[in-house]
């Protein structure tokens, strides 16, 4: 399994903004779907953002407008802009790749790498 390495957590304040970035070998951000997903305390992980190798884009409606996903397919990186955070947003991040070659990559279950996710904590 290729390793996905998510930055950029940390605590801030509501109102605040952080960028968050992950890393893939060139393998697998190769025509893959990539997306964030976050996962609060005793909740289900969820798919918040994803981005198609043509820069095409999605969100969930509980982060549109404050977040903005983007990659950089030269040097295989996936970012996510995160402005105007609430408490709502604390949660463990993670990216996760999926092979779009070969999936349709419309279920979590599609996506078959992950990182080991980064913290965000947004206080109030």
């Amino acid at each position: 399994q290729a390793q996905l390495v998510e930055s950029g957590g940390g605590l801030v304040q509501a109102g605040g903004s952080l960028r968050l970035s992950c890393t893939a070998p060139g393998s697998t951000f190769s025509g893959s779907i990539m997306a964030w997903y976050r996962q609060a305390p005793g909740e289900e992980r969820v798919s918040i953002a994803r981005i198609r190798y043509s820069g095409n884009t999605a969100y969930a409606d509980s982060v549109k407008g404050r977040f903005t996903i983007s990659r950089d397919n030269v040097k295989n990186k996936l970012y996510l802009e995160m402005n105007g955070l609430t408490p709502d947003d604390t949660a463990m991040y993670y990216c996760a790749s999926c092979p779009a070659q070969f999936r349709t990559c419309a279920f979590t279950a599609d996506f078959d790498n992950w990182g080991q996710g980064t913290q965000v904590t947004v206080s109030s």
